[in-house]
């Protein structure tokens, strides 16, 4: 083994949106930039290639078409009733909130635009909440789908750091792993680490860990921008926050790839970086198992309209706010206190050709093309059927269940649990409850607060458009087949991590600066060490990771 020598005004760790935009930053100002990342060249743009590329913004002309009255106010009440700051520790984390609200709500969409994102017309309504109007949940539709999902938000700073890397100021340095942070005479001296041997596998699938030399780096500053822990299940559970949760779930598929590990948490940790908020977390209850798997225990998060019935493990139909779209991590801890980690939609054709959606890039085609003539094709074109992902899921996914009458739709589930070792759901009682339900849908002053839901989601013309189907019965043949789907926990964000203040500066257990030492994306909380708090808006991790990735570049530079 060889070693190899680097030597930068800045270095990099990671080469995902929070690392690409930081590295941008710094080129333009005329900066050195080396950008390493454990994956390789494939993997460029890390989590967020794989997402639907939500933004969350306020107050833009997407909205105002739309009628939708957004302010800044508006949306600081929702993300500080939503984030619930609790302690001293929260004190750069609530700095960095306010800050990106700001921009969200000023010049956000003016720099995005200027480099070249476009966004889909019909704003979504992501986490609405459904409790009280100082808590949890955005009181209006703000996430703005970018065209070509991930890959779109992706594209102009890819397109930026290739010119920089084409004129000499950045340089990329792939399959590079970081192990320690150096320093020198007390002060941050740059990175040194190991060399993995060069992969040929397909972007997220899970790489060779074969060592073949070692490197060093010196550079004036050091920004990590590393990621979360979500492709660790062991590191989830041990963060596990059971006292607001309940105990971990024992089986979980993964929203993210085996890569996503943390490590660089724990080396940055060990260069004297305080960690804060490390039980926050933010994992989705609709996950199901990807038929055609890419990393390991892959899964897919369904985007599902409100008119889907949920159903806990025990058959029994959950209550307001734990409804589709509503309250993830409060419907995660009322699925989790049945002592299982499944939950089960029972829905219609009808509600799943308009309702369903699968949430990545790969899982949108039409929107990842940013071609308006794939999207009127795929979203209304299809005549009785959802869109072609979702059709080869309920075709082909192993947690769907399709039925012409209710009894085989029971029985159906019920073969799923036993295969999956989980409680037999009783026909009769599940009936029952839907029957109920169903007897209220032609009722205009309903008690049931779903159905209060649909008809309020319907009134926002983009729901009623392409998101929220007409309300009927469940039990109506007329809107069949009848569909089940088993539901686990979908890993994915961290909340907490590295501890920065505004500038994303690392801070030590103490709170002082580390000089030289910054942190942006998702391994620093987004931005202050949990600029969410303890619930997240939607559209804010891409966001977050803009925003202090920008900060990081800005003040390494």
């Amino acid at each position: 083994m060889g070693d190899q020598r680097y030597q930068a005004d800045v270095a990099v760790v990671g080469g995902g949106l929070a690392g690409l935009t930081a590295a941008c930053e710094l080129a333009a100002r005329g900066k050195r930039v080396l950008v390493l990342d454990q994956e390789g060249p494939q993997n460029l743009g890390g989590q967020a290639f794989w997402s639907l590329g939500g933004l969350f913004m306020v107050d833009t002309p997407e909205q105002r078409r739309l009628r939708i009255r957004d302010s800044h106010a508006l949306a600081l009440n929702d993300w500080l009733g939503s984030a619930q700051f609790d302690g001293p520790q929260d004190y750069w984390p609530r700095r960095v909130a306010e800050a990106y609200v700001e921009f969200a709500a000023g010049g956000m969409r003016d720099w995005l635009a200027g480099i070249g994102m476009r966004w889909f017309p019909v704003v979504g309504w992501a986490e609405r909440g459904g409790a009280q109007a100082g808590g949890h949940g955005n009181s209006v539709p703000r996430f703005h789908i970018t065209w070509g999902t991930g890959p779109g938000v992706l594209a102009p700073f890819v397109r930026m750091a290739r010119a920089y890397e084409a004129a000499g100021t950045l340089v990329f340095a792939f399959r590079h792993r970081v192990t320690a942070i150096t320093r020198k005479a007390g002060l941050i001296a740059g990175v040194g680490g190991e060399v993995l041997e060069d992969t040929q596998v397909e972007r997220g699938q899970k790489s060779s860990r074969v060592v073949t030399a070692s490197f060093e780096v010196e550079a004036d500053a050091v920004i990590v921008t590393s990621g979360g822990i979500g492709g660790d299940f062991e590191k989830v559970r041990r963060a596990w926050p059971v006292d607001r949760l309940g105990p971990a779930p024992a089986r979980m598929v993964a929203g993210v790839p085996a890569h996503v590990d943390g490590a660089m948490i724990d080396v940055t940790a060990q260069a004297g970086a305080g960690l804060i908020n490390t039980d926050r977390m933010w994992h989705y209850c609709e996950g199901i198992r990807n038929w055609a798997p890419i990393w390991p225990e892959h899964g897919i998060r369904i985007l599902p309209g409100p008119s889907s019935l949920w159903f806990d493990a025990l058959g029994t139909r959950m209550e307001a706010p734990f409804l589709p779209g509503f309250d993830t991590l409060g419907t995660l801890k009322r699925i989790l206190s049945t002592g299982h980690a499944h939950s089960w939609f029972v829905l219609t054709q009808g509600i799943i050709k308009k309702e369903f959606a699968l949430s990545g890039s790969e899982q949108n085609p039409d929107l990842s093309s940013g071609k308006w003539r794939e999207v009127l094709k795929a979203r209304l074109g299809s005549g009785g059927k959802a869109a072609a992902p979702v059709e080869a899921f309920k075709e082909h996914g192993a947690d769907f269940v399709v039925a012409q009458t209710f009894d085989e739709l029971v029985a159906g589930m019920n073969r799923l649990a036993g295969e999956m070792g989980d409680p037999l759901l009783d026909g009769a009682t599940v009936r029952a409850q839907i029957e109920a339900r169903d007897a209220q849908v032609a009722n205009p002053f309903s008690k049931d607060a779903q159905i209060t839901a649909i008809n309020g989601a319907r009134r926002y013309l983009g729901d009623k458009l392409i998101r929220t189907a007409k309300p009927h019965r469940v039990l109506d043949p007329a809107h069949g087949p009848l569909i089940a789907v088993r539901l686990s926990v979908l890993t994915r964000k961290t909340l907490g991590g590295i501890h920065t203040d505004l500038d994303g500066a690392v801070l030590d257990d103490a709170g002082d600066r580390i000089e030289g030492l910054f942190a942006a994306g998702e391994c620093a909380g987004f931005g202050g060490g949990g600029y969410h708090g303890f619930n997240a808006l939607e559209g804010t991790f891409l966001g977050g990771c803009l925003f202090s990735g920008r900060s990081a570049g800005r003040a390494a530079g």
